[in-house]
């Protein structure tokens, strides 16, 4: 186990102290079987944790240099700095601010008539009015949904040998897409995720959010399918308690927690809630349903019965005309072809078989024209019906969540040592006891859902519970800064990180809920806004000596991009990304070579398709078992459990993704036919334009020169090695292989990856 440098010491004696048993919540020898042992193993003392006690509003602090706080924020960043007897860095200028909240808010760099009117707008709120316009944008759904799809730990296969498809599970990505793009409050999207189908206004929208618990990993042919269920319940247990509350519940399976206050009773009473889910399947195979409210369900149930009743009669009568038609002998073709068309299909002879296939098409057309009107009118009217039917009640889409077939459910037992063979005494649903001292009373189920879910949810989506704002202020906090307030964003307990600044995570949390009224977007624009998030990236060597990770937050930090900013902006920058949003997942390329280990690779991954392709990477496929190269590499997350962060690593095949790969080298050879366009052949005009498309700025006398160096080396290096080919080269192909080869270097600049 490693522990956070200058917290070695602390930390050993958390551990030491769990391991020879002085914490009670570690002692459940004694409380095995005996459930208010259980929960008195839980002490006064251990509420008393700072993400256990209530959410308060701390007053603002005051600083000395006032000028500088343009919020609340800042006055909390600045206090703590003025503690050190620090100062924070200089403003960022003025196009690296913008690029840097075009690339955080949309995943996209500015365009350079986006660049220009930022430039030309001398008023002091032209930042603000910048900010404003990116949360409009569509962009910023498709950008913080990536975030949420990594917490929640998307993918759209089950892993496993077979790695089957989840069907339609790309709609939970299309409905957090729009939750964010429509600022849905978040204790509203906590309720849809949790119990969208139990809510009273449940609709196709919330029935998909309840997605959420179908994301995982499943294994579709377990050696053991009593203890899989069981796993398939810790799945949810361990994600919905790391996502909205930041605790690790899932450690108190087998034994109490050993750091936390959380027993087994606590886990087990969660896994009472989700007992009542089911994975609809067929077998192995598993299946997408119809995603409405329990009313919208039955609807359409009884318009297909409807529908199948109208669709039995026309075909009852066709088939009586049919019979009388042939036994009246109205029929104009041969005896033979009669023969060999009335005769079962499997007891015709060769010939019978041809002439069947050559007469079939037109006996069909007599009998049609031979319909009485009567007849005709009966048919008529019932294919009306049946139009009228599909109208006033549509399809439903199809959805990729669990269901509960049943508001009954079986008896639920504390699994001795978390095995599932090994049940102990029952147990009702509950909340941890060291949140609820008292358990809340679970309703009683109704005619459709055990109810369960929907008192959870109401409880997480609480104003007063301690944890759901401060995790998701902290994930916002996160994903605009590098790393958290806690920058353990899945474990505020023990041993989880305390917060850097306590006063202002508490502060965010209050003002999100009672003055935001849960509002992300209000979030965003706040932390946008200070000057906290304008610092430039500044180093300073004293600070840094004494705090190499930021904690003062004394600069912007030093981060690089995700892979799906670093793509989509080669996208954008080459001018060929495809805006098309929603719908079934694009197949990126993976290089032949990655799909010849499969034993069938024309199965696994559909053919490519540039066009489709070129989406944001947000539509990607994700395939548990074959991660497309060029993600996997720049470290896309691991989707077997909640990833609360991205690993940032350095490997040799990252510098070789992005200079040799095919994706980079087809948008090299895409902006340099861009540059040829907007630029004509002025090389000086080719740099300029390719650095303010890609870097936001324009280049610098020494990067002008340089590049105008390359350019010219790099044609005749083209022409030499034409020459030696013996190839007919014009000196317009020349130049412009050597433009390729300058927009590759581009992509693979520092500045174009670490925007910051």
């Amino acid at each position: 186990m490693a522990f956070p440098a200058g917290r070695e010491l602390g930390w050993l004696v958390v551990l030491l102290t769990a391991i020879v048993g002085n914490s009670a919540i570690a002692d459940e020898e004694s409380a095995e079987g005996d459930l208010a042992a259980y929960d008195a193993l839980v002490k006064p003392d251990d509420r008393e944790h700072w993400s256990y006690l209530p959410v308060k509003k701390p007053p603002v602090p005051k600083v000395t240099r006032a000028d500088w706080v343009r919020n609340p924020i800042d006055a909390f960043i600045l206090a703590k700095l003025e503690k050190q007897g620090w100062k924070p860095a200089a403003p960022a200028k003025r196009r690296e601010l913008l690029r840097r909240v075009y690339l955080d808010v949309i995943g996209l760099p500015p365009s350079p008539a986006e660049q220009q009117q930022f430039l030309d707008d001398a008023s002091p709120l032209a930042f603000e009015r910048v900010v404003d316009e990116l949360l409009k944008r569509k962009g910023y759904g498709e950008r913080w949904a990536r975030h949420w799809l990594d917490v929640v730990r998307y993918a759209e296969t089950n892993g496993y040998e077979r790695d089957a498809i989840k069907p339609s599970v790309w709609r939970y990505r299309d409905y957090v897409i729009d939750a964010f793009n429509n600022d849905k409050p978040y204790n509203r999207f906590v309720l849809e995720q949790l119990a969208g189908d139990e809510l009273t206004d449940a609709s196709s929208e919330t029935v998909i959010a309840t997605g959420f618990y179908r994301l995982g990993p499943w294994d579709d042919e377990p050696a053991d399918p009593q203890q899989d269920r069981s796993d398939q319940l810790d799945d949810l247990i361990r994600t919905t308690s790391e996502v909205f509350l930041g605790m690790t519940l899932g450690c108190a399976r087998c034994h109490n927690h050993k750091f936390d206050s959380l027993s087994m009773h606590d886990y087990y009473r969660m896994s009472a809630i989700f007992d009542g889910l089911q994975r609809p399947q067929n077998g192995r195979t598993e299946l997408d349903w119809p995603a409405g409210s329990s009313q919208q369900v039955a609807a359409l149930a009884k318009r297909d019965r409807d529908i199948a009743a109208a669709q039995a009669k026309i075909k009852q009568l066709q088939s009586a005309f049919r019979v009388k038609f042939l036994t009246d002998g109205n029929s104009s073709l041969p005896p033979e072809a009669l023969l060999a068309i009335r005769t079962e299909p499997g007891k015709r002879t060769a010939a019978q078989n041809t002439l069947a296939g050559q007469h079939t098409a037109a006996l069909e057309k007599e009998i049609q024209a031979a319909l009485p009107e009567v007849t005709r009118k009966q048919i008529a009217a019932l294919e009306q019906n049946i139009t009228q039917l599909r109208k006033t009640t549509p399809d439903l889409p199809r959805g990729y969540f669990m269901t509960e077939p049943s508001p009954k459910v079986a008896a639920s037992h504390l699994l001795l040592r978390g095995r599932a063979s090994n049940p102990g005494p029952q147990v009702q649903p509950g909340l941890p006891t060291v949140l609820e001292a008292v358990q809340p009373q679970f309703p009683q189920s109704t005619n459709r859902t055990t109810q369960r879910r929907l008192t959870l949810a109401g409880w997480v989506a609480r104003s007063e519970n301690p944890l759901t704002a401060r995790v998701i202020v902290n994930r916002i906090w996160q994903r605009h800064f590098g790393l958290g307030l806690v920058r353990t964003p899945n474990d505020f307990g023990v041993l989880g990180d305390p917060p850097t600044h306590p006063e202002l995570l508490d502060w965010l949390a209050n003002w999100f809920v009672h003055d935001a009224n849960w509002s992300l977007k209000r979030l965003h624009r706040l932390i946008l806004t200070s000057n906290t998030f304008r610092m430039s990236k500044q180093w300073n060597a004293e600070y840094g000596e004494a705090d190499p990770t930021n904690q003062f937050c004394w600069r912007f930090p030093y981060t690089r991009l995700e892979v799906e900013a670093i793509r989509d902006s080669m996208l954008a920058v080459s001018g060929k990304l495809n805006r098309k949003m929603y719908g079934p997942s694009t197949y990126l390329y993976v290089p032949k070579e990655a799909l010849d280990g499969h034993s069938d690779p024309g199965k696994i991954w559909k053919p490519f398709n540039e066009t489709e392709a070129s989406r944001r990477t947000v539509y990607a496929f994700i395939k548990r078992s074959m991660v497309v190269p060029m993600l996997e590499v720049l470290d896309l997350c691991d989707s077997t459990r909640s990833s609360e962060r991205r690993n940032v690593t350095s490997v040799p095949t990252q510098a070789l993704t992005l200079f040799n790969g095919d994706f980079v080298n087809r948008q090299a050879k895409h902006l340099a036919s861009r540059l040829q366009r907007e630029a004509a052949d002025k090389p000086n005009q080719q740099i300029e334009r390719a650095w303010t498309l890609a870097l936001c700025r324009p280049p610098r006398a020494d990067e002008l020169r340089i590049m105008q160096q390359f350019l010219t080396n790099e044609t005749q290096a083209v022409r030499d090695e034409a020459k030696k080919r013996n190839e007919n080269l014009s000196e317009t192909d020349a130049r412009q292989r050597a433009l390729v080869q300058m927009c590759r270097v581009i992509f693979n600049l520092n500045e174009f990856v670490y925007p910051n």
